[in-house]
């Protein structure tokens, strides 16, 4: 049997033999279906409301969401850790759902950017929440398996959303994928409403437990090591989130559909990690496959910058694209992994959000200098990219050695 096929394999058995699992996936579907349908539709909120400014006002929103993302998610992680978690889920999902259809009546800028900071605050407690129940869900050889399916869902968000916006705006105004979204978030609540879910323990209450959550980023060094992997995905990301229309669109013959193309292939580099992660991390483990990630992503741009140099073009462009989504994809879908291994008793959710806050806060940076290199020459750009990237690389080998598992969990006995 190939490997690809051992992995359908694994997957049809986490979907088929979990099924609470199953349900909270279609969950998890539906609600990115919505998010980037209401993408689509901010941008064109956004013209509509400021034709003049409408870059400034996407960009302003985007830096609101990894705001709430980075301070929202541990406060609320810290100030709801003795509710239920499904109403917590359930909750979340409602508040979502409400702000987004409120966006449609506003008048004002500033109206956007309070329902968008309402949105990403409910977001920031539903996600850390929801991946820290899927460890409860499934069994451990399963676990790598649903990491994989959640990478993949969020890939097929960015690559099909897009696509599903377009061919409802042939039918409907803008405002009609608010709607859509709303709906989304609605069909999530009621999915998770009617899923059975397993009770919190005792040990995974209060505050002593979230900030014993906080503690082991910076006293596990395994984690201090995924905060440098964390911030070469951020490197890649902005890069080509921000600066792909620039690179299109600056050439000759550029269009709307070569953008879409450059990050589809993005997308279809992580979905290829995603689809063989069960197979890769079976062979190779989480730790070298995690220090791998930045690697490949520093060889990408560096090959990227070369090739744009000597022959720029749509080409070059789609094939650097595709290594670096493989690149961040390695670092990204098997952080669960690591975090489960190394969360103290009763912390798991409290690391999640930790590790939900963290990466995000890496786009507080990147997304800005993103921006910044846009009108740069781009061969410098990538090029630049691939040695911060490089750094990183650098840095979490450095930190994450062999034994640094043993060392942990031996200081861990000596300090109880």
């Amino acid at each position: 049997m190939s490997p690809f096929s051992r992995v359908v394999v694994v997957v049809w058995r986490v979907l088929a033999e979990f099924g609470s699992y199953r349900r909270l996936f279609c969950a998890q579907v539906v609600a990115l279906a919505g998010t980037g349908l209401a993408t689509v539709a901010l941008a064109l909120l956004a013209y509509d409301l400021a034709p003049d400014q409408a870059g400034r006002v996407v960009a302003t929103a985007l830096t609101i969401k990894m705001l709430a993302y980075v301070g929202a998610g541990p406060l609320l992680t810290a100030a709801l850790a003795r509710a239920p978690r499904k109403a917590v889920l359930v909750g979340a999902d409602a508040v979502r759902a409400l702000a987004v259809a409120c966006l449609p009546l506003v008048e004002q800028v500033w109206q956007v950017y309070a329902l968008i900071a309402v949105l990403q605050c409910a977001s920031a407690a539903f996600t850390p929440a929801f991946q820290a129940l899927v460890p409860e869900l499934v069994d451990d050889r399963g676990y790598t398996s649903a990491l994989a399916l959640s990478r993949l869902a969020y890939d097929l968000e960015a690559l099909a959303s897009p696509l599903l916006a377009a061919l409802v705006l042939l039918a409907v105004p803008f405002d009609g994928l608010f709607a859509l979204t709303a709906l989304g978030f609605a069909v999530s609540g009621i999915l998770v409403a009617t899923t059975a879910l397993p009770d919190r323990t005792p040990a995974s209450l209060g505050a002593r437990r979230a900030a014993a959550s906080w503690r082991v980023f910076a006293t596990d060094r395994r984690l201090l090591a995924l905060m440098a992997l964390n911030t070469a995905v951020a490197v890649a990301t902005a890069l080509v989130l921000v600066d792909t229309v620039v690179l299109v669109r600056s050439r000759p013959g550029g269009t709307d559909t070569g953008v879409a193309l450059a990050l589809a292939c993005f997308g279809a580099g992580s979905m290829l990690v995603a689809l063989g992660l069960g197979f890769l991390v079976d062979r190779f483990g989480t730790r070298i496959l995690m220090l791998t990630g930045p690697g490949v992503i520093t060889a990408g741009a560096a090959a990227t910058a070369l090739g744009w140099a000597v022959t720029p073009g749509q080409v070059v462009l789609c094939a650097g694209w595709a290594v670096l989504g493989a690149g961040c994809a390695l670092v990204s879908a098997p952080t669960g992994r690591l975090l489960r291994e190394a969360a103290p008793e009763g912390a798991l959710a409290g690391v999640f959000a930790a590790q939900f806050s963290l990466s995000h806060a890496c786009f507080l940076l990147t997304y800005p200098l993103a921006g910044w290199a846009a009108g740069l020459d781009p061969a410098l750009v990538l090029g630049g990219a691939g040695v911060f990237a490089g750094v990183c690389a650098l840095v979490a080998v450095g930190l994450w050695r062999p034994g640094a598992v043993a060392a942990h969990r031996a200081s861990t006995v000596t300090d109880g």
